[in-house]
């Protein structure tokens, strides 16, 4: 069917920043957009900002999110005519899309037939061999014949969810020995992620890349590339950074992979945006590794590069109209500057990339990046969901300019309340082999998280910035108390004596030491002068001090017992310990507390079983993954307080472990 039909009201079938992502296209475009939220969902941003927002209840996404039935009854109550289903959850479902057809709904993305068999690794394999793209050994697996198939296949493999992406599900397996907790794992993960346990062994390459092709078809039959993304700074398949163009291909292998990718959308009768994803060898071969059959979390860089809006070219081919004007002229112009997205997650790279879960307190980025965020300042990032924050890109002329416009973007930041992965992506946009295009998929794998992920703030500069802290809170105080204390020249009504606070940031304790003056302020770190500091201006949100000779300004905020302090190149959390000491309960010798609220999947313990340090205790389930504590050290287990299907609060109390 070519008629075109007029799209009037779309329910955006998803959550968080690519529910606010498609919002933005359909406000451009006049058309009506709807939301549906769960119960943790209630009160963040993107279920306020549609017209209409349908209450589907729950929090787990099985009750929620990943509910067919409940997701097309909430489209007919808010009267939509369409639906966007984003990426993730029900995106690449094709029963979901069949039912939202069967309902009369427009479904925007591609046809049920070429869903399944996209959706569906093994058969998107077959079709790409048969269409003579070149694919990697691959046997899919359904709980019998597994090590036959393994065998086949060879080692090392990757077990791989074949009903989604996003780096869940996934294990590498390099013996035979590893071979069914892997695929354990990856099934539990699976089911939860995407509803579907179907599992792929597939051929590992250990230093590939990974580049993707956008393409774009609609249903009059014209399909085009929209070029190459570049994704291999990832962590456990999960990508980290993207960008268009890939500093790795040249125009050769460009239009070999454009190539590739059309003739295997049209080998599917595909319609509508899709990711033909790829490995990439040093020499120029290349392997299919699947086909994403909905919108990608990188999109933004190839809009940048490109100047098209994807979102609305989904509309369109929804739509029926004819998408080869644009396809042509794009394919003409080619791409023109360089563009480079980060994913910035509520994680703690030091900390194995623990997720955090609590109040934002504050999420700002600078003028001159495009910022796709879901929450907001002062929104609360779940447990139930993917902890990314917020997606930031940057464009420019060339790569070099685009990655230092978006690591100073990223110092710059004003993030408070959670850890994340901000300084790790800063760091990483800096380092010697970013900038020389040389990371493949295991490159961020190889790196020390924990030194990347560090506090951009260290040395001199934190004792600044602590010391920022503190004036900001005595101005406070003071204003509080109706004294100006704006500028040096309000502290003259008299000398104060010396004051101390008392701070904690990471292992350090941090005192510092000051004594307002006529003239300015005395500083101390740790009881010792700083004499190069001057205090020129002091606020309670902003201080001005001369440190070594330099004017320097600090943002300063607080919440609770915390100081958040902010230059344009780093940022420092501080916690305000007792003034006076005191004495510090020590947690109970041996206890072992939940990193996280979660679900208790597995106890591999039991009580007065001897263990050694690094032997996995507890399997939690938080955020769509799978989380092992381990032993801290080696003993004896004393007591077990959980018991599988448990939920538990972040720091409960879960064994005890004696010496």
């Amino acid at each position: 069917m070519n008629g075109e039909t007029t799209i009037r009201r779309i329910l955006v079938a998803n959550r968080g920043e690519i529910a606010r992502r498609v919002f933005r296209t359909c406000r451009r475009l006049g058309i009506d957009a709807a939301a549906v939220y769960s119960d943790a969902d209630a009160d963040e941003p993107f279920a306020r900002e549609a017209s209409a927002a349908v209450h589907l209840g729950g929090s787990e996404p099985s009750a929620s999110y990943l509910d067919i039935g409940k997701t097309v009854a909430a489209a007919r109550a808010a009267g939509a005519d369409a639906v966007h289903p984003g990426y993730g959850f029900l995106a690449e479902n094709a029963d979901f899309a069949a039912a939202c057809r069967e309902a009369g709904l427009v479904f925007i993305g591609p046809p049920t037939e070429a869903m399944r068999a996209m959706g569906s690794k093994a058969e998107a394999k077959a079709i790409a061999a048969g269409a003579g793209v070149p694919v990697l050994a691959a046997r899919a697996v359904d709980g019998t014949g597994l090590r036959e198939a393994a065998e086949e296949v060879g080692f090392p493999l990757l077990v791989k969810a074949s009903a989604g992406g996003g780096g869940k599900g996934m294990r590498i397996v390099r013996e035979a020995g590893e071979l069914e907790e892997a695929t354990r794992a990856a099934g539990r993960e699976a089911v939860s992620a995407f509803g579907d346990g179907t599992l792929l062994l597939e051929r590992f390459l250990d230093r590939p890349r990974h580049i993707e092709v956008q393409v774009m078809a609609d249903r009059r039959g014209n399909v085009g590339s929209l070029f190459e993304r570049e994704c291999s700074v990832q962590r456990r398949y999960q990508k980290v950074i993207e960008e268009a163009p890939s500093p790795a291909v040249n125009d050769e292998l460009r239009e070999r992979l454009g190539a590739a990718a059309v003739s295997l959308a049209r080998a599917a009768s595909y319609e509508g945006a899709g990711t033909a994803e790829f490995l990439v060898e040093e020499d120029g071969s290349f392997w299919f590794l699947e086909m994403n059959a909905r919108l990608q979390v990188e999109h933004p860089v190839t809009e940048a590069v490109t100047g098209l809006d994807l979102v609305e070219l989904q509309i369109r081919a929804a739509e029926g109209a004819d998408l080869s004007p644009v396809l042509e002229s794009a394919r003409r112009r080619g791409m023109r500057g360089h563009a480079i997205e980060a994913r910035l997650y509520a994680e703690d790279p030091a900390r194995g990339f623990l997720p955090q879960t609590g109040t934002l307190h504050r999420l700002e980025f600078p003028e001159g990046l495009r910022v796709d965020a879901g929450p907001e300042s002062g929104s609360q990032i779940s447990v139930f969901y993917d902890p990314l924050a917020a997606k930031v890109i940057s464009w420019a002329e060339d790569r070099a300019g685009a990655a230092r416009k978006l690591a100073a973007g990223l110092r710059a930041a004003r993030i408070h309340g959670l850890t994340t992965n901000r300084e790790l992506l800063a760091r990483i946009l800096e380092h010697e082999d970013f900038a020389a295009g040389r990371a493949d998929t295991g490159w961020l794998d190889r790196q020390d998280a924990a030194q990347l992920g560090a506090p951009l703030a260290e040395g001199e500069d934190l004792e600044a910035m602590a010391t920022a802290a503190s004036l900001a809170g005595q101005a406070e105080r003071r204003e509080q108390a109706e004294v100006l204390a704006a500028v040096p020249s309000g502290y003259r009504n008299n000398p104060s004596q010396l004051i101390y606070d008392r701070y904690r940031f990471g292992e350090r304790e941090i005192k510092v030491g000051y004594r307002i003056r006529e003239d300015g302020a005395t500083v101390e770190i740790d009881e010792e002068v700083r004499p190069q500091a001057e205090l020129l201006e002091a606020a309670p949100d902003r201080v001005r001090l001369r440190w070594r000779g330099v004017d320097r300004i600090f943002q300063v905020a607080q919440a609770g017992d915390r100081r958040f302090v902010d230059t344009a190149v780093a940022d420092a959390t501080f916690t305000l310990l007792p003034r006076l000491p005191v004495a510090e309960a020590e947690a109970e010798t041996g206890s072992l507390h939940s990193p996280m609220p979660g679900k208790i999947l597995r106890v591999e313990a039991t009580a007065g079983q001897q263990v050694e340090a690094g032997e996995p205790l507890v399997v939690l389930e938080a955020m769509k993954m799978e989380h092992t504590i381990s032993a801290p050290r080696s003993g004896m287990v004393a007591s077990v307080n959980i018991t599988p299907g448990d939920q538990v609060e972040a720091n409960q109390l879960l064994a005890v472990l004696n010496p």
